[in-house]
This record gives C-alpha cells, sequence and structure tokens, in this order.
C-alpha cells in the first residue's frame, strides 16, 4: 500500500507537534471552531487508551490541513496522541484517539486530558507552523474494559 507524501508528511510532523508547546487559552475557539473531550476514557485490555469527543471546523486553509491531539496527564507523565487528518465542513463530528498498550502508561482513575483542534501549515510538502484553534481540557476518569 503506497501512502501519498503529503500524509506521510503530516504524520511525521504530527509526531514532533507532539512534544512542542503550540497552545491557546483554554476554550479558545477560531471562526466557529471547536473541541470537546467526553467523560468515556478508557484502558484497553492490552493497556492502550481510548480517548473520544467531538469537533467541529471549517475548512484550512489551501496550504495547511487540521488534526486532533490528545494529552493525558497523570501522575507526573504525560502521554500524547493523535496526528489523524478530520474532516472540516461545518459539522460536529466525534474524534476518537487510541495508543497501543506498548506506548501507553496510564491506570484506572483520575487524569487530566486536554483535546486541541490544530491547524497545521505547510510549505510545500514541509510542515512550517501549527496554530492551536481550540481546546478543552477536563478531568476524567480511566476505567480498564472487561
Amino acid at each position: 500500500m503506497r501512502i501519498p507524501a503529503r500524509r506521510m508528511a503530516l504524520a511525521a510532523f504530527s509526531a514532533a507537534a507532539a512534544t512542542a508547546l503550540f497552545t491557546a487559552p483554554a476554550g479558545a475557539t477560531v471562526f466557529e471552531q471547536g473541541i470537546s473531550v467526553h467523560d468515556d476514557a478508557r484502558i484497553t485490555e492490552d493497556g492502550g487508551v481510548i480517548l473520544s469527543g467531538t469537533y467541529h471546523c471549517e475548512q484550512a486553509s489551501p496550504e495547511g490541513a487540521m488534526q486532533v491531539k490528545a494529552t493525558v496527564e497523570q501522575d507526573g507523565g504525560r502521554l500524547s496522541i493523535g496526528g489523524e487528518q478530520i474532516v472540516c465542513d461545518g459539522t460536529e463530528r466525534r474524534w476518537v484517539a487510541h495508543a497501543p498498550g506498548a506506548y501507553a502508561n496510564v491506570r484506572a482513575g483520575t487524569a487530566k486530558v486536554t483535546a486541541e483542534l490544530q491547524e497545521i501549515h505547510l510549505s510545500g510538502l514541509f510542515p512550517r507552523s501549527v496554530d492551536t484553534v481550540a481546546l478543552d481540557s477536563r478531568d476524567v476518569t480511566f476505567r480498564r474494559e472487561n
């Protein structure tokens, strides 16, 4: 299966952006864009993490793309998940983020989850900058799936 160069560049940049600090004030929205975190955070049987929420956005600029990034903070540790390209047509849609058990180190209990709706500005195939256009942060309770 061939992966388009633009998608590979977005995936590589998403990994780098997950460790960088691109923030906006809590509850920030731009041009009627928004994001929310749901309370149904789960830990899978293999120790993976599943988060979800909703988002709505308008189309990114022609030189850019939109993505959701989710971050879990618990017991001094931090896990960033995301990078999946999303559909921006003004409709409220559901987002789901999954981190496999090999990478997640989250236990059952309370954690702070932050979801960011990000616009990636490209220069050719390479990312030039990332703007957080909407943000939601809340304490959620992680439960183990049976």
